[in-house]
């Protein structure tokens, strides 16, 4: 490192000044009137002075008249007034034809070094690749922020483009309801747009939400109101409901839950009430606890014949029993039979978190 001869003004030590200018931080030793005293050579290097052209000259004639900033001159008085010291004050250093520079500055009064004059020491410390790294993890963060919103914004439109699809399928299939000529066909097809339906309901939701979780109540509601409005002829004699806490799921558990529902609300109401509906209704519920989920489908219809063998399914119990298996959840059924007591329960449940 370089060292520079200070001035030594009467009455002061040498000690003070050596340190300063043996300082590998970029000091300046100032007197009160702010003439450099003395100067390290870290700051000679680090802002391309010599010793000469630093010292014995006011702090804000050095260089290019770049340290002459209205704040910081403002600054360095107050604190040799002793109102306050310059703690950690950023400036930007600009030099004509150099890059800018940042720099945080700290200055103290050292009252009456070695029983000489009071001086004051002003510490320089360049932080520019500080700042610039700073500002790379900005820019980095604001793009992963718009990369993550391109996401979200193109999963969105993905979610409704399908939901559209869906739509039209569904409509093709209620169109090749009207002219098939055996029930048993047409009922098969309704059983599908259902299902159909039942996949579009959820895009919907998945389409209007940036988080790619869908809200169970919601979405039951929809699914529901969707169902019934095809297949129950007046709401006056049966109404189907739906009572769900706020639990929230992922796009793949939904599916499966929105399915099973699906399916034993159509069975419900192409089974429960043979006789017709006169103050039916059948409630879809769900609701999680501490020790899991419980997805339940309930209606106060015929219940179940004494014949009944659960052993015998169709294509709705075997939809329903593998998505349950897919869930890793346990299906049981509660009927009243033929009591005065009628109505039956389906309930899925899970142990575990939904």
């Amino acid at each position: 490192m370089e060292f520079f001869t200070p001035l030594r003004p009467e009455g002061s030590s040498s000690l003070g000044m050596a340190l300063v200018v043996s300082s590998a931080t970029p000091l300046l030793l100032l007197s009160e009137e702010l003439v450099v005293q003395a100067v390290s050579g870290s700051f000679c290097t680090s802002f391309g002075l010599t010793g000469e052209a630093v010292v014995g000259k006011v702090v804000f004639t050095l260089g290019d008249g770049e340290w002459n900033v209205p704040q910081l001159r403002s600054l360095l008085r107050a604190t040799t007034s002793g109102l306050a010291p310059i703690e950690a004050y950023e400036m930007a250093f600009i030099r004509p034809g150099m890059p800018q520079m940042t720099l945080v500055l700290n200055a103290h009064m050292l009252d009456h070094l070695d029983d000489g004059p009071s001086r004051l020491v002003l510490a320089v410390t360049d932080i520019t690749q500080v700042r610039e790294n700073e500002r790379k993890v900005r820019d980095a963060e604001r793009e992963k922020d718009a990369l993550v919103q391109e996401k979200h914004i193109l999963l969105q439109e993905l979610h409704h483009r399908v939901a559209n699809s869906l739509q039209i399928i569904a409509s093709v299939l209620m169109q090749r309801v009207r002219s098939a000529h055996f029930e048993e066909t047409r009922e098969h097809l309704r059983d599908a747009h259902h299902r159909v339906m039942s996949i579009a309901t959820l895009q919907r939701q998945l389409a209007s939400t940036a988080t790619g979780e869908v809200q169970l109540k919601t979405y039951l509601g929809d699914l529901c109101a969707s169902i019934g409005a095809s297949m129950i002829a007046d709401p006056a004699d049966l109404t189907l409901s739906v009572e769900a806490d706020d639990s929230v799921t992922s796009a793949d558990r939904s599916v499966s839950i929105g399915l099973i529902v699906t399916e034993l609300v159509i069975n419900a109401l192409k089974h429960a009430f043979p006789d017709g509906p006169k103050d039916g209704r059948i409630v879809v519920g769900f609701a999680t606890t501490a020790s899991g989920w419980t997805l339940s489908v309930i209606d106060n219809g015929a219940g179940l014949p004494a014949d009944y063998d659960s052993a015998k399914t169709g294509l709705g119990t075997g939809i329903v029993n593998a998505l349950a298996a897919q869930l890793d959840a346990t299906v049981t059924i509660t009927s009243a039979g033929t009591s005065a007591d009628h109505g039956t329960t389906i309930t899925i449940e899970h142990a575990g978190p939904i």
